[in-house]
């Protein structure tokens, strides 16, 4: 696939900037706060629907408006496809494709397919969990985009069952106690959970949360099955891109760790083993208030030769590592896909060494289109600048470089 052309319309600190894609490779330099990583997240919210550094349309529009617009044209093998984000400040987007509106946001995904690394992605080994399980489901819905829909079933169904666990735990006079969280969204002013606040009935809310216990093993298995599934077709990927950018010295291996134990395949055995594990942790739960058992609280562990890389492994062995995880992204993509998808590279280039950047420049070349931004042009060999499209980003406006 190929991005042909991106419009942006009063969206961060850009008022109304068209750009056409001329090379396999577009360098965007300037100094920082200028809007290059803008552009590239106009890019990501086509193919994702979500920005990475931020939850809230608002943020997304231009300071003074109340609406913004992301358009592009993609070339894909079977033709042309026109894309559009409206975005507006009561948060009510519209998606369209071919300039028929879309009813349900989710038939939207999966269209333009991106791999993105920036700097944010090297705090991806030594981060929380919780960096990890975004960044799983992130490639997920890349390949497979019902998992969007797979994940936010579970989402509501979570949210339900912490509000219902608060309710048990007013009941029985410990306090309001906190509500679960999901990725970033708050459990607050559930009308579920109002209700039963009012009921306050102990025997009830015991009988509901049988239902919400086989609700949760229910979308849960969904999640967990194919988390497992990715992972296992990711891992030989990142194994081998690792071996290669450390010279045959490290090995890497990445494993799933779900919150439930072991991941079964057969989607009966799973929910089972779900809802042993939430008999398991009744009182707990009950005592804090929260769902303590699920795919919101699983683990992607890596190691390297043998040793935990969250807690051992040295910076470079970490930024080795987050390195290879985008390269098995990128290869696993098409492999699934059948058309390389876009690399969007933030920013990256100086939080990594030369021998790492050849790497990564070199696995990249004329295969993948890779929209890269940078604050000066010498990490760049000769080659790579004179094959590429060079654009200076200067307070929302693209220019050529002062060369």
């Amino acid at each position: 696939m190929y991005l042909k052309a991106l419009h942006l319309r009063q969206f961060r600190n850009y008022q109304d900037q068209f750009l056409e894609f001329s090379a396999p490779k577009t360098i965007l330099v300037g100094d920082n706060a200028q809007g290059k990583s803008n552009l590239l997240e106009a890019v990501e919210l086509l193919s994702t629907l979500r920005s990475h550094r931020t939850s809230r349309d608002r943020d997304l529009i231009l300071a003074g408006e109340s609406i913004g617009q992301v358009t592009a044209r993609l070339e894909r093998d079977t033709g042309a496809v026109d894309l559009a984000v409206t975005l507006r400040s009561n948060g009510r987007r519209t998606v369209s494709l071919n300039s028929e509106s879309l009813r349900r946001q989710f038939d939207f995904l999966g269209i333009l397919n991106v791999v993105q690394f920036s700097s944010l992605d090297l705090d991806l080994v030594r981060g929380a969990p919780e960096r990890r399980r975004h960044w799983m489901d992130a490639l997920l819905v890349q390949l497979e985009p019902v998992y969007a829909y797979i994940l936010q079933q579970y989402n509501q169904v979570l949210r339900q069952r912490n509000a219902l666990l608060k309710a048990i735990r007013k009941a029985e006079g410990r306090g309001d106690g906190e509500i679960g969280r999901w990725g970033d969204r708050e459990n607050e002013g559930d009308d579920f959970s109002q209700a039963l606040d009012r009921e306050a009935n102990p025997l009830a809310t015991l009988d509901q949360l049988a239902f919400w216990d086989a609700q949760l093993a229910l979308t849960g298995s969904r999640v967990i099955r194919r988390r497992a599934r990715v992972l296992q077709r990711l891992a030989p990927l990142a194994e081998h891109w690792h071996q290669e950018i450390s010279g045959q010295t490290e090995v890497l291996q990445v494993s799933y760790a779900p919150n439930v134990g072991l991941a079964q395949d057969d989607p009966q055995q799973l929910q089972t083993e779900i809802l042993v594990r939430i008999q398991q942790k009744r009182v707990a739960e009950q005592y804090q208030g929260t769902t303590l058992v699920g795919p919101h609280r699983d683990e992607v562990e890596f190691a390297i030769n043998r040793s935990f890389a969250r807690q051992y492994g040295s910076q470079g062995q970490q930024r080795t590592l987050v390195l290879a995880l985008k390269l098995a992204e990128l290869k696993l993509i098409e492999e699934v896909i059948g058309e390389p998808p876009l690399l969007l590279l933030d920013d990256v280039l100086a939080e990594l060494d030369l021998h790492r950047q050849n790497q990564l420049l070199n696995a990249v070349q004329d295969r993948f289109q890779t929209l890269i931004t940078t604050t000066h042009l010498g990490s760049f060999d000769a080659q790579w600048l004179n094959s590429s499209q060079i654009l200076q980003v200067q307070a929302g406006q693209l220019m050529p470089p002062v060369r």
